[in-house]
């Protein structure tokens, strides 16, 4: 995996000022210190200073087998997790993966394969989303795509020269959505996407 190539950082738009940018870190990551001025609602120009975090646009996927009522989820071991008060630091998640200089669909296929060992035949774009637009530059791309037991071409797991070692789960839509009532499935992405299929199927979309 490349390092990404850092957000322009020349934006423009009448309400913000660019007067600095500094750059702290570009080891695993884009860290960057920037001073601006924004132009509040009442017209008045305040100065402000914020780090933005810099690690690329990423895309996530949800394997959703409507005829069953199944969903594929991945479980692995995420570092900060650990470090704020998850007990084993082990996600229960849907695949994802940066974008890596591919499109978002291209990335989101090399994804499921290489973590789930499923081979996307028709994945659907739902939404896009900043995930924590206070300090990170990343956008996700959210996909969903049908899946059935023959999609499975290899095992999955990751990829162990890039330190993932990723448990493949399969389980009841319902368990999952019983898992964010129960504190069991944690990360924003998956819960989003879990909430998007289940209220497409109250709709009618399945």
């Amino acid at each position: 995996m490349s390092r990404p190539s850092p957000v322009p950082i020349n934006a423009q738009a009448e309400h913000v000022r660019l007067l600095d940018v500094q750059l702290l870190s570009n080891d695993w990551y884009v860290l960057r210190k920037v001073t601006f001025e924004l132009q509040r609602r009442d017209g008045q120009w305040q100065r402000l200073s914020r780090e933005a975090y810099d690690r690329g646009n990423g895309a996530t996927l949800l394997l959703f087998n409507p005829r069953r009522g199944t969903v594929v989820l991945t479980r692995q071991f995420r570092l900060p997790a650990f470090l704020n008060g998850c007990a084993d630091g082990h996600l229960l998640e849907a695949c994802a993966g940066l974008l890596d200089g591919d499109d978002p669909e291209t990335c989101i296929r090399r994804e499921a394969e290489e973590e789930t060992g499923y081979r996307i035949r028709a994945p659907r774009k739902v939404f896009e989303a900043y995930m924590s637009p206070g300090s990170v530059t990343e956008k996700l791309h959210f996909f969903v795509a049908d899946y059935e037991a023959a999609d499975r071409v290899q095992e999955g797991g990751g990829l162990a020269h890039e330190g993932e070692d990723i448990e493949v789960v399969e389980m009841a839509l319902s368990e999952a959505l019983a898992g964010i009532r129960a504190g069991t499935v944690e990360d924003g992405k998956t819960i989003m996407l879990l909430q998007h299929v289940a209220l497409e199927a109250l709709q009618g979309g399945h």
